[in-house]
């Protein structure tokens, strides 16, 4: 387990490319080892005049989807833009929320605002977290990146898998009815069904997790004050 940011850190793309590939070789997708009691979101924003980043935990009780707390930490770019190396540039935000708190607090299962195996080489934002702290996560992305798809049935709960090279990599999945899915992949620790089971039950009225929309109310809230 590591919440701190490596001094070997990549600095360039050919060193993220490198570690991205043999860190995906690293994220276990088994069936989920204990009760879910708590469940979280983690989003992640920039403010657009520095290079700053805020990232914000979201922590809810489960099954019940009431909203605990929510924390917030800031941390600078420590890699360049580039598609689908985004957790090299996101992480260094990210860890510091993790290693201010002890891990019995940590909730039972994370869901990221980003992609886990829905993703290039396998291994998105989610995918990282997940096996940085070796822990259950799942990504939950707004938007499709790779794979190929059919848009589900309109009634809410419906799915249809996301499939790359023959695999299915993650599920694209109605959480309302009649509105536009959203991207579901294991991130790590947790099965793509477990993972479509805890974001539709944690999108009750919206097309968002509610573990979601009270991180991205966190970091825009923490932005505000800069």
């Amino acid at each position: 387990m590591s919440t701190q940011i490596s001094p070997d850190w990549p600095k360039t793309e050919a060193e993220a490319l490198s570690l991205q590939k043999e860190m995906a070789n690293k994220v276990i997708e088994t069936p989920l080892d204990r009760t879910v009691h708590t469940i979280g979101g983690l989003d992640v924003a920039y403010d657009e005049e520095s290079d700053e980043l805020v990232a914000a935990l979201s922590r809810f009780d489960y099954p019940s989807v009431q909203h605990v707390a929510s924390h917030t930490s800031r941390g600078k770019t420590a890699f360049p833009y580039v598609p689908g190396l985004f957790s090299f540039r996101e992480l260094p935000a990210v860890l510091p929320l993790f290693a201010q708190c002890d891990r019995a607090f940590w909730p039972d299962v994370i869901i990221c605002d980003g992609h886990g195996r829905i993703h290039p080489r396998r291994f998105g934002l989610a995918c990282h977290l997940g096996v940085l702290l070796d822990w259950p996560v799942i990504g939950c992305a707004k938007n499709h990146l790779c794979g190929e798809w059919e848009m589900p049935a309109e009634p809410r709960g419906s799915w249809s898998p996301v499939v790359m090279d023959g695999e299915t990599i993650g599920a694209a999945l109605r959480t309302q009815n009649g509105v536009n899915p959203i991207f579901v992949s294991v991130g790590n620790r947790i099965t793509l069904e477990e993972a479509i089971g805890f974001v539709l039950n944690t999108s009750p009225k919206y097309r968002l997790p509610e573990t979601t929309r009270a991180a991205d109310a966190a970091v825009r809230a923490a932005l505000a004050k800069t």
